[in-house]
């Protein structure tokens, strides 16, 4: 069986009893970075063989855990930290091993960005996570301007060194909104630092940021409840969907605008 294994995103006691029997009991460890891994493992007095699996070489490392698996090893999967396929290595391995009907399980745990929309407080009934944006300028501003219109909080990886020009590009694209820089999450230093997209970030630049943004802000529709039964009417509904329409663009009881409207 073939195990992804969520690790710690910073404090290393943020493993679950799971994670520990699934590591301890691999006979082979897939990670991104072997020196990463070997500190999580020498924490917890485990030693395995260690076959790196990163972003270059995903479709061999795949091979060789399919390989191994169908000998019947016990094959784990981790990033550096938090889940993996998650803006880390994993998703290449696994379109692969679904493709080959290899079977394979995830065992849940850390993952910054979740973290990271809580210690915020920013809405989480709806959000989207984007991750890193492209490191090329223009391909960044593209992948911007998709989420322009998007309402739930809009969550990106960020390194600090890129924090300034993510911000100024979002306040151009944008406009402006409410921001928060979330670092360090579950270490020492964690803090969440809220600020205008305006008026830029001015916090510590070091660790694992995340970046949370406002989504865009609901319009409001324009002229009488009255007048948006009858445009949609021009358009073609008939006056039943006409006025379920507009009842949901205006918030209002359907039965409320019916006797508005008796007439058309």
């Amino acid at each position: 069986m073939i195990s992804f294994v969520a690790t710690p995103i910073g404090n290393l006691k943020d493993i679950t009893l799971r994670a520990l029997e699934e590591l301890r009991a691999a006979d082979v460890i897939f990670c991104e970075d072997t020196r990463h891994t070997v500190h999580l493992l020498s924490a917890y007095d485990i030693k395995k063989p260690l076959v790196a699996c990163h972003k270059f070489n995903e479709r061999e490392a795949a091979e060789k855990m399919i390989a191994l698996s169908r000998e019947g090893k016990r094959i784990a999967v981790v990033s550096d930290a938090g889940m993996p396929v998650i803006s880390d290595p994993g998703n290449v391995v696994c379109k692969i091993l679904r493709e080959q009907n290899e079977p394979y399980t995830v065992l849940p745990g850390a993952c910054a960005f979740v973290c990271a929309l809580v210690l915020s407080a920013f809405p989480a009934d709806t959000f989207t996570f984007v991750g890193f944006l492209p490191d090329k300028a223009s391909k960044r501003r593209e992948e911007l301007k998709r989420h322009t219109h998007v309402r739930g909080s809009l969550l990106f990886h960020v390194a600090p060194q890129d924090i300034d020009d993510y911000i100024a590009l979002m306040y151009e694209v944008f406009g402006e909104r409410r921001a928060c820089i979330v670092r360090e999450i579950t270490k020492i230093h964690e803090e969440a630092v809220s600020f205008q997209l305006s008026e830029g970030y001015h916090g510590e630049r070091r660790g694992e940021c995340i970046l949370i943004v406002e989504g865009a802000a609901e319009e409001q529709p324009s002229g009488t409840p009255r007048e948006r039964v009858i445009a949609y009417m021009q358009a073609g509904c008939d006056k039943k969907e006409a006025l379920k329409r507009a009842a949901k663009d205006f918030g209002i009881p359907k039965s409320d605008l019916y006797r508005e409207t008796l007439d058309l």
